[in-house]
């Protein structure tokens, strides 16, 4: 699992028992996105640990070099499938970021900014309302950021920095009904994050997601006071932050929890962290139990799906489509075969694979906007490896990878549309029903 327990005397020195689990054997270097582009070894899991490691043994300091290490790293995970030692590198670059944060080593304007960032995209009332006002005031050209914006979050002079925005993007929030019930008999109760950023930007995949629930006989809850689950924060160093909202999520959904048979997530990034609720408070008291039992609920809505045994869709959806593994899904998550198999359900899909289809798009939490150099050179890398599939449709399971995508096809002419695979599904079915 990605993250160390949350208030351990030290919880920096949860990484050292993990960075000693790395045997330096290497197959991690070909699995990491960011090695295969720049080919340093500091831009590799093994190189990251190794630092880590040596600056927690007082051999280097951690200074601007290792920050910019890490920084580099998309978190996505993919080394953590192919070490065969089980390294928890999600862990270890947490924790890690957690201590660049915490120090003050960054320099405090772009401090500033990623929290002004962080607290702007998990705020939905904040979100809709900043997209509204730079609606209104053209701030935006194409969803690019204002120089001064961009030379505070990456500290660069020369950075171009663009804030994808998703043709679905809403200028308020879309809320889920409180309570939405089964279609037919009743086979399950579940409750349904309805997420940040997915109820300003992609409220139609919600929508689409409860809708497809209630087909399969499953009544929704989704409480109105579930706020963040704290995942972009506990990514991107701020570890108190993000526990903060966690305690808070997790507050709102103990008291459901009897009476729910799942917590249904459509967004991966946010699944994966809440499945890791159960050790980030193994060592509290007071939120250990009821993390542990929500973890425990949490499935990814494809996942569920086939756990439950959905009812294949009569709809047609006549369209070659190709998937796009969301990294915190199939890497953290372990969740792949699910969403194809709901694709290939569909009458009419043709699913093909890409390659590299569990390799990183570049969106990554917020680091298509701290690291757009990077970012940029893996979009074009996914658009190319999309364009050799004549896909006409792309479906991926995170609100990151979507706007990412969506942005990157836009800008290179390519006619393609990019969805979650829940959308399709929903498609089917009512076009099943005639609606």
């Amino acid at each position: 699992m990605s993250t160390a327990t949350s208030n351990a005397a030290d919880p920096i020195a949860a990484i050292d028992d993990k960075t000693t689990k790395c045997i330096r054997c290497g197959f991690c270097l070909d699995a990491c996105p960011t090695f295969r582009l720049t080919g340093m070894e500091t831009r590799s899991p093994r190189g990251r640990i190794y630092l880590v490691k040596s600056w927690r043994q007082g051999t280097i300091p951690f200074d601007s070099d290792v920050m910019e290490a890490l920084d580099s790293c998309l978190g996505c995970r993919a080394c953590e499938t192919a070490c065969p030692s089980g390294v928890e590198y999600g862990a270890i670059l947490e924790m890690a970021r957690s201590h660049i944060e915490a120090s003050g080593m960054r320099p405090a304007a772009q401090t500033f900014a990623r929290k002004q960032l962080l607290g702007t995209l998990t705020a939905p009332g904040k979100l809709a309302a900043s997209l509204k006002a730079a609606s209104l005031m053209g701030r935006f050209t194409g969803g690019k950021l204002p120089g001064f914006a961009a030379r505070m979050l990456t500290g660069s002079q020369q950075a171009s920095v663009t804030l994808p925005l998703p043709s679905s993007a809403g200028t308020s929030v879309q809320n889920l009904p409180e309570r939405s019930l089964a279609q037919g008999r009743r086979r399950r109760t579940v409750g349904v994050l309805a997420g940040c950023v997915m109820r300003v930007m992609f409220g139609d995949i919600n929508s689409a997601t409860v809708r497809v629930l209630q087909t399969n006989g499953c009544d929704v809850i989704a409480p109105a006071a579930a706020g963040c689950c704290g995942a972009l924060h506990l990514h991107t160093g701020f570890h108190d932050d993000g526990l903060a909202r966690a305690r808070q999520l997790i507050d709102v959904f103990a008291p459901l929890l009897d009476s729910m048979d799942a917590i249904i997530i459509n967004s991966a990034g946010c699944g994966s962290t809440i499945r890791e609720y159960g050790e980030l408070f193994a060592n509290d008291p007071v939120y250990r139990d009821k993390a542990k039992r929500m973890a425990a609920k949490a499935r990814d809505i494809n996942e569920w799906l086939v756990e439950i045994g959905y009812t294949a869709p009569a709809g047609k959806c006549k369209a070659v489509v190709a998937y796009h593994d969301a990294c915190h899904l199939a890497h953290g998550q372990k969740v792949r075969q699910q969403p194809r198999e709901l694709l290939k359900s569909i009458p009419g899909v043709t699913l093909v694979e890409m390659e590299e289809a569990d390799t990183c798009c570049g969106s990554a939490g917020i680091y298509n906007i701290t690291e757009p150099d990077l970012a940029k050179r893996l979009l074009e890398r996914k658009l190319n490896n999309i364009r050799e599939t004549g896909a006409e449709i792309i479906a991926a399971a995170n609100p990151g990878c979507l706007a990412w995508l969506q942005q990157g096809a836009k800008e290179a002419g390519m006619n393609l549309r990019i969805c979650h695979p829940v959308e399709l599904l929903d498609e089917a079915y009512r076009q099943e029903k005639g609606r």
